[in-house]
């Protein structure tokens, strides 16, 4: 999916990248390390929670060092 956004917008969506703390997309293995420790022994107690997994993009719309749009 993150492709297909790429070649729509690929000006905008680097800008999105460039602008977050990895400066990078993450890989398919990171995402499934994620979803593999909340199914995981060690993750009993979580219970409900966003796992942002974004490389930092929301700390920078936070941070006001990039704006959605």
């Amino acid at each position: 999916m993150a492709y297909d956004e790429f070649n729509a917008n690929g000006e905008g969506y680097q800008r999105m990248i460039d602008a977050s703390a990895a400066q990078r997309t993450g890989t398919s293995d990171e995402i499934a390390e994620a979803a593999a420790f909340l199914l995981g022994e060690h993750a009993k107690f979580i219970t409900g929670t966003d796992l942002l997994i974004d490389g930092g993009v929301i700390a920078a719309i936070r941070a006001g060092e990039y704006q959605l749009g």
